[in-house]
């Protein structure tokens, strides 16, 4: 029995959850995709219904048909040699892809989560439509790139705006990170570039406080998250400081929107975000199938690797 565990070289977490592993006498493996092909290699054949095989790595051989139970938590994308040209690079990371993350993404393990499904959740407008059946509350949401359309929903009431995907860019060597924001009236007035590609607008959702909720296999935590700054009442990232945080027990309707939500994208591990209205009623925000955790473990106590380690150890598919 052993678990692999796929993240970036430097992840504190991640070297937490080895050590609860190896506290449970478990066989670790953590490997950072990065490493192929200069210092990962990968043999694999087909026998019967799985593939039978091992990677290299300069510390150690792991045998495929070992691993019980394997953690996607951050890897890096593969790292081809400088001297190829930009199309070999090309062909050899599509390959890589298919070809060593395909032998991965068969194993027939539990995986938290599987690559496939991470991908799929992923997708916003996926996770909001999926929550909506699951029987969650979500806002009001408008997808577009269309002007026109922006200033009739604006109209409609407040209205914020998001990113579909990472709220993070590199432009000039310079780090830029969008957070929600309000759309203001004189936002209107200048929507040029809009029509290039799609945008995510929202309404508000009328807010006590914010809730993280940690999905960890069977268990659920949830935690209320109050701030003290303006910027951060509207994008919490904005301000940790200015956050309280407290253990709370989320609605049983609540509880059992998120746990088909869990099922129907076939997810054991994710991060939830819920807006709480002053009449005590939650809305759902969205999910991060991929989502960080120890700060909130550090936040709050609540046991998160240990929920995480068990999970792994038990290694059920």
């Amino acid at each position: 029995m052993s678990v692999l565990i796929l993240a970036e070289d430097i992840d504190a977490t991640a070297d937490l959850m080895v050590r609860a592993l190896m506290d449970r006498e478990v066989v670790v493996h953590r490997v950072n995709t990065a490493w192929f092909p200069a210092q990962l290699s990968v043999t694999a054949e087909l026998r019967g219904e799985r593939w039978a095989g091992r990677i290299n790595t300069p510390a150690r051989v792991i045998d495929l048909e070992g691993i019980t139970a394997a953690w996607y938590r951050s890897p890096r994308a593969y790292r081809f040699p400088d001297d190829m040209n930009p199309a070999e690079r090309a062909h050899a990371n599509l390959e890589a892809k298919y070809g060593l993350g395909g032998v991965l993404s068969s194993l027939p393990v539990l995986w938290v989560n599987h690559p496939a499904r991470l991908a799929d959740a992923a997708y916003k407008p996926v996770q909001l439509v999926t929550a909506a059946r699951c029987g969650l509350d979500v806002p009001e949401t408008a997808i577009t790139n269309d002007p026109d359309v922006v200033h009739a929903f604006v109209k409609g009431g407040k209205t914020v705006t998001k990113t579909f995907g990472t709220n993070t860019i590199m432009e000039e060597g310079v780090r830029k990170i969008s957070f929600t924001r309000l759309v203001q009236e004189s936002d209107l007035d200048d929507l040029r570039g809009l029509d290039q590609t799609t945008h995510l607008f929202q309404r508000w959702v009328p807010k006590a406080y914010e809730v993280r909720m940690v999905v960890i296999g069977d268990h659920i935590t949830a935690a209320s998250i109050h701030t003290r700054s303006a910027t951060a009442y509207i994008d919490w990232r904005t301000d940790y400081d200015s956050l309280d945080y407290s253990l709370i027990e989320p609605p049983p309707d609540v509880v059992d929107g998120v746990r088909r939500l869990m099922t129907s994208m076939g997810l054991v591990y994710g991060s939830l975000d819920f807006v709480v209205h002053p009449d005590g009623a939650w809305t759902f925000l969205e999910i991060n199938a991929g989502g960080q955790y120890g700060w909130l473990e550090d936040a709050t106590g609540a046991p998160l690797t240990d929920q995480l380690a068990d999970l792994l150890a038990g290694g059920q598919p």
